[in-house]
Formats: C-alpha cells, sequence, structure tokens
C-alpha cells in the first residue's frame, strides 16, 4: 500500500470518526448505527423508503441495528457520496443509477434511453433475475446492491420553447447527471449536454446559464424547476430505476444473520416506496399544471428513438451487455 492510500484510507477513518459511526466488530453481534445519504429532501418517497428500511432492520434486529438518513445532499452529492461508501466511511447509499454506470458496467443498461416500454415492464424486469442479476454486478466493486427503487421517467424540461420532436432541441444547453450515456443521449438529440450537480440546476436554470434539464415529475417539483423551466415534454426517454447499496466493508462485517434482515429489510421497503411514489407523481404533476406549466404530452417517440442507434452502438459493446438488453426487451411488461 503506498503512502497516498494510507493516507486516503487514514482520511476515511476520521470521516466515519466525525459521524460518530459504530460499526460491527467483524462477525459478531454489537449494535450498528448506520448512516445513509441521499441527494432529496425530508418528504421524497426514496428517503422514506429507506427510512422504511432502517425501521424495519431495527425491528428485525431486536434494535441492534439502527439507521440515520441523511437527506438533502448533506453528505455530499452522489458522486462523492459514492466513494464514501466504497470505502466504508457512508454504510448505505440511495443513488441513481446513472452515476454508477463508469463502475459497474451492468448498471448502464437500465440506463440507456427508451429500453423500458412502461413502468410496470420496468418493475418487472428489476424484481426478477434480471434485476437480481444487475444488483449482484456490484459486489465485485465495493458495493452491495440490496433492491431497486422507482425514478419514475425522466423526460425534458427548458425555459426557451416547447419540444415537440429532436429538432426542437438544437443548440439548447441541457443538464444531465453524470453520466456519459444521458451526455450521449442529449447530444445525439442535437443539444449540448452539460453536466451538473443537481443541486445547482436551479439557479443555472434562473440565470440563463442552462436551458433546460431533464427528470421525473417529483423533481421537476420539488426543485422548483418548473418556477423557471415552464416547458415540460413528456418524452420519457428514460425509466432507469433508482439502486440501494450497501457498503462491502460494512457488509463483510456482519454475520448471516444480520446480512439477511439487511437484505429483507431492504427488499420488503420497495412496495412501501412504490405506493409513495405513485402517490408523489400525481401530486406533483398537479402542483406543476395548476403553476401553468406548458406540458406536452402527447409527443411521437419515434424520432427521439431513432436518434438513439448511436448511443446504443457506443454502449451496448460486448457481448454480455446486448445479451442484457435483450433479455430486457423480451420481458413481458407483467
Amino acid at each position: 500500500m503506498n503512502r497516498r492510500e494510507v493516507l486516503r484510507l487514514s482520511g476515511a477513518g476520521l470521516v466515519a470518526g466525525s459521524m460518530g459511526v459504530t460499526l460491527l466488530s467483524s462477525r459478531s453481534a454489537l449494535a450498528a448505527d448506520f448512516r445513509s445519504s441521499d441527494t432529496h429532501p425530508p418528504d421524497y418517497p426514496t428517503v422514506k423508503a429507506v427510512e422504511e428500511m432502517g425501521r424495519l432492520m431495527k425491528e428485525r434486529s431486536g434494535g441492534k441495528m439502527s439507521l440515520q438518513v441523511f437527506h438533502s445532499a448533506q453528505l455530499g452529492e452522489e458522486k462523492d457520496t459514492i466513494e464514501q461508501t466504497k470505502i466504508g466511511a457512508l454504510q448505505f447509499n440511495r443513488v441513481n443509477m446513472a452515476p454508477f454506470n463508469g463502475i459497474v458496467p451492468e448498471s448502464a443498461v437500465p440506463a440507456l434511453p427508451f429500453v423500458f416500454r412502461s413502468t410496470q415492464h420496468m418493475r418487472t424486469v428489476m424484481d426478477g433475475k434480471i434485476g437480481d442479476d444487475i444488483l449482484a454486478a456490484f459486489e465485485p466493486h465495493g458495493f452491495i446492491g440490496l433492491c431497486f427503487y422507482d425514478s419514475g421517467a425522466r423526460s425534458f424540461y427548458n425555459r426557451v420553447r416547447p419540444i415537440h420532436t429532436p429538432a426542437d432541441m438544437k443548440g439548447m444547453k441541457i443538464r444531465v447527471i453524470q453520466s456519459d450515456i444521458f451526455v450521449a443521449l442529449v447530444q445525439a438529440l442535437g443539444a449540448n449536454a452539460t453536466p451538473m450537480p443537481y443541486g445547482e440546476v436551479y439557479t443555472a436554470l434562473k440565470t440563463g446559464v442552462i436551458d433546460g434539464a431533464e427528470n421525473n415529475w417529483p423533481s421537476y417539483e420539488s426543485s422548483h424547476h418548473y418556477e423557471v423551466a415552464k416547458y415540460y415534454s413528456l418524452d420519457e426517454h428514460s425509466l432507469s430505476p433508482e439502486v440501494f447499496v450497501m457498503s462491502k466493508v460494512a457488509w463483510d462485517k456482519l454475520d448471516a444473520k444480520e446480512k439477511e434482515i439487511v437484505r429483507s429489510s431492504a427488499k420488503d421497503s420497495v412496495p412501501f416506496m412504490r405506493k409513495l411514489w405513485d402517490e408523489r407523481e400525481k401530486k406533483s404533476e398537479a402542483i406543476v399544471r395548476a403553476a401553468g406549466c406548458e406540458i406536452l404530452p402527447k409527443l411521437d417517440k419515434k424520432p427521439f428513438q431513432d436518434a438513439m442507434k448511436p448511443v446504443y452502438d457506443r454502449f451496448v459493446t460486448s457481448d454480455k451487455m446486448k445479451s442484457l438488453v435483450k433479455r430486457i426487451q423480451d420481458a413481458p411488461d407483467a
């Protein structure tokens, strides 16, 4: 181990210590006060779902395992918290799949544009064997994939003009999450992709640094982006789910019973999250429509889908990735 690595790991230890983390001793049943991160506000469905997971975990462990959720990016943006999770300074993390695309190759497949036909298709795929295979792919990279949460359908919104076709996006500066796939997606549609942390988007839209962004109904509403970017075009280019992971460093300190408690609690929080999500989508849509935003629901998706060939050619290159895409496309809706 070189000096730089020693310093990095020492720093991680200081971070963990400063956060008051009590980790389980190896193969022990000592109490553990875990921490989890989320970029969204406290009432957001993913935050509530992880809190529910923590409640179940505490109940099933007889109070020995507890979980505190740090919402609103209190511990940093997703790119930062992924690194904290990998080295064990943070034990749990709810993250969009996109920032993992460069770390876990399989995570890129659900993030591909238009790979899912509908929300029900996505749920069927991610709840089954395909989803389990993708979760298992996280472990060699230092993470334990526990479950998937809905992230809704992501669509484009902007402050300049309605988007009916890809031609309407030409020259627009569109914020994307920090993902090569999303950069390529926007570029394929003729716009200029601008990767940017979520917390900076409102100000960038308001000041004209960017023209638009893309996200789901609850994020568009809860971030107040709808106040400064009133054209929302429902192209629904992405139905990629969120992923909830645990640090392998922390996981390896658990015994078999504790691991089962963590896994079952995470899985059992998914229906809870989806109920909240479906309710929140309707509520957010109503708020946005009441604010007078122009919603374009009847888009012809085919021109958008046809423009995605370069994206698939670039990112779906291995036989393994091609097989995964085909398995998703062949899967039934229910």
